[in-house]
């Protein structure tokens, strides 16, 4: 198993000046950092897995979808510009050396049609899903698309949901991930959702109610670290938490203030994951 910290608390854009950062969570005892992709080319990202590679860090990545790459559109145009996106972010992990790329990857963030989804729009993203999947593969990277809340996504909400996309995929190079904040909101159960994820999780992002400091909220962590344990889990802990120190991101995920101190999250998050595993 493996503690990773996502750098969205800081910034939308991993470069040269978030070094220091990175050699901190290093020395503060992180195995990894994770980092969006919604910029950069391979030169960057190359340079960059470089640097986290010689700190002996491993890495993931989360990127998202445009309203004009929507792989769920019933546009084949958009579906392919989706498509195409997804190819850019393989590209961009391999060059980093990232062993997975999660997020929303099955449709665009927060678009809604204001209808209940579709089975052709389901249909439509796992067939664009298993494309990227056998991209992926060659990349030796795993895909884990995510369930997101109701008021940020309308096509996969729950683990139930989630399951019959990665079954409908049914490739080795797409799992699922699972996040604590998104859960809290959908589920009737944290337990009973990662049981039903469970043959199929690849990730799981730590992430308080709030988006604070994990433990200091009201997600049912008990219930989290327990059947984590109980279903045997190895992969990524990774916390996912945010601040307002880039707006233009803050706002298009509706950050309008800091829930926690940076340095509480990180320094605290690490100490509370390690105690709820028992590592």
């Amino acid at each position: 198993m493996k503690i990773g910290m996502n750098l969205l608390l800081w910034t939308n854009h991993v470069t040269e000046e978030h070094y220091p950062i990175i050699d901190d969570l290093k020395e503060t005892g992180y195995d990894g950092i994770e980092l969006y992709m919604g910029e950069g080319d391979v030169t960057h990202y190359s340079k960059l897995g470089n640097h986290l590679a010689q700190l002996g860090l491993g890495v993931t990545t989360v990127t998202g979808l445009g309203p004009e790459e929507n792989i769920a559109s019933p546009d084949a145009k958009i579906r392919q510009a989706g498509l195409d996106r997804l190819k850019w972010a393989i590209d961009n992990g391999e060059a980093l050396k990232s062993d997975t790329i999660c997020g929303p990857l099955h449709s665009s963030f927060a678009h809604f049609t204001r209808q209940p989804p579709t089975l052709e729009e389901r249909q439509w993203s796992a067939e664009m899903l298993r494309k990227a999947a056998e991209y992926a593969a060659q990349a030796d990277i795993v895909l884990a698309p995510e369930a997101l809340n109701r008021f940020e996504c309308y096509l996969y909400n729950t683990m139930k949901d989630l399951k019959t996309l990665v079954e409908a995929v049914d490739h080795p190079s797409l799992g699922a991930m699972y996040d604590t904040h998104h859960s809290n909101i959908e589920e009737k159960s944290q337990s009973q959702a990662l049981m039903t994820i469970a043959p199929h999780l690849t990730h799981v992002h730590i992430s308080e109610n709030d988006r604070g400091t994990p433990g200091s909220g009201q997600v049912q962590w008990d219930d989290v670290f327990t059947t984590l344990k109980e279903i045997k889990y190895d992969g990524w802990l990774t916390i996912e938490a945010f601040s307002t120190i880039i707006p233009e991101f803050a706002n298009a995920i509706n950050v309008w203030r800091d829930y926690s101190p940076m340095q509480e999250v990180y320094q605290k998050g690490l100490e509370f994951i390690k105690k709820g595993m028992g590592i």
